[in-house]
């Protein structure tokens, strides 16, 4: 029993052995020119600017939700669309009220301004 894990051990000693060593060796021969430029925070192409705790509007935040929600009701249509045939009248009616209590959401955000944006 304990043969068959000596293959994993020795796998696990040579692969943790790259890592270590990888590491040692660029640190031990690799450039340290540090720079301004070099040090300064460079995030996707765009230089820091500001604090990084900044307030958001909360229409942010409820943008984010609503399309959270009706992302998932797009998650629930497309199995039940793929098996539409083999769910016959049930399946048809369970979604009509699955859809239903969607639009009756939707429409209370409407009618609440949650989509205006000002």
């Amino acid at each position: 029993m304990q043969n068959s894990y000596i293959p994993l051990l020795i796998h696990l000693i040579v692969v943790g052995g790259f890592a270590v060593s990888s590491i040692i060796i660029t640190h031990l021969i690799g450039p340290r020119k540090p720079s301004k430029e070099k040090l300064d925070t460079y995030e996707s192409g765009v230089r820091y600017f500001g604090d990084a705790r900044l307030r958001f509007h909360p229409k942010f935040f409820t943008v984010a939700l609503f399309f959270l929600i009706f992302d998932v009701e797009v998650i629930f249509l497309f199995p039940w669309a793929i098996s539409f045939r083999k769910l016959g009248l049930f399946g048809f009616v369970e979604m009509m009220i699955f859809l239903f209590i969607l639009a009756i959401g939707l429409v209370y955000i409407w009618k609440k301004g949650g989509l205006e944006w000002k």
